[in-house]
């Protein structure tokens, strides 16, 4: 081995160390767990896939990160547009305004979102004075607020890989495009959309991964109404003490998380949106 390469083994090897010790190896007791239930080693997952309840969370869990996706990058496009053009003081008051919330506890923030949404909360109470409503809406402990209380927190996570896509367009093909007679929306269709379109993707595929495992959020603004995978999991550990179930409905989220997002590396830019520079 070259000096070189021994230095780099040296530099990185606390590092390793303790990623092996604190994550690694913790994680792979916890999963070993799924297979040691009584029954056999596949037992546990022959429960989750007979189990009606287990299905239907699975799917109210891909429903609503489907719902939050859509709903986060079509609030983010317009945001990172104007980030794209903004330019001295206004950017900056604008970039601190999307980073502000990650300084913020996500528990601070969806306690703040339980008061807002609830029924003789500010919303309701805005909704029905000027009229939209006569009667308080059902905007907690539901899909709507958990939905809500979801696109808020992830938010900026789609916001600054569309920003980083947008930023490196070169404006010479837009002025090209319209010099040579494309109109407004060609222009933006065959041009800036196509190239814009790995920062969207990039987001898009971030907030999705994060919301198959979101936790406090659904289970403070959803409640029992809106189970989502993560909630199911924590209730086989504090209710049920049924550890084996845990690990597997745990290993079996991690596996859809990491065939999604082998698909997206394969199939989407990502390293033009999430990782541009």
């Amino acid at each position: 081995m070259s000096r070189h390469r021994l230095e780099t083994v040296c530099l990185l090897a606390p590092a390793l160390a303790f990623l092996l010790l604190l994550f690694v190896v913790p994680l792979a007791r916890l999963f070993s767990l799924a297979f040691t239930d009584e029954g056999g080693a596949f037992a546990t997952f022959a429960i989750l896939a007979e189990s009606e309840v287990y299905r239907r969370v699975m799917v109210n869990t891909l429903i609503v990160a489907v719902a939050v996706t859509l709903i986060t990058v079509v609030l983010a496009w317009p945001v990172a547009y104007a980030l794209s053009r903004l330019k001295g003081f206004w950017f900056a008051l604008a970039l601190y305004g999307v980073l502000f919330p990650f300084w913020i506890s996500v528990l601070v923030r969806t306690f703040s979102w339980m008061i807002l949404l609830e029924r003789n909360g500010p919303i309701n109470r805005l909704l029905q004075g000027i009229g939209v409503t006569d009667q308080p809406l059902a905007l907690l402990f539901n899909d709507t607020g958990v939905m809500i209380g979801m696109v808020h927190v992830l938010l900026p996570y789609a916001i600054m890989p569309l920003y980083a896509a947008m930023v490196r367009i070169d404006r010479r093909l837009l002025l090209a495009s319209d010099g040579l007679g494309a109109g407004l929306f060609d222009t933006f269709r065959r041009v800036y959309f196509p190239l814009a379109l790995p920062g969207l993707l990039g987001g898009a595929t971030f907030v999705f991964l994060l919301s198959l495992g979101f936790f406090i959020t659904p289970a403070l603004l959803g409640g029992a109404n809106a189970i989502t995978l993560s909630m199911l999991i924590a209730s086989f550990v504090t209710d049920r003490l049924a550890w084996s179930l845990a690990a597997a409905g745990s290993l079996v989220l991690l596996v859809v998380v990491l065939v999604l997002l082998g698909l997206a590396a394969r199939l989407l830019p990502l390293d033009k949106g999430m990782l541009a520079r």
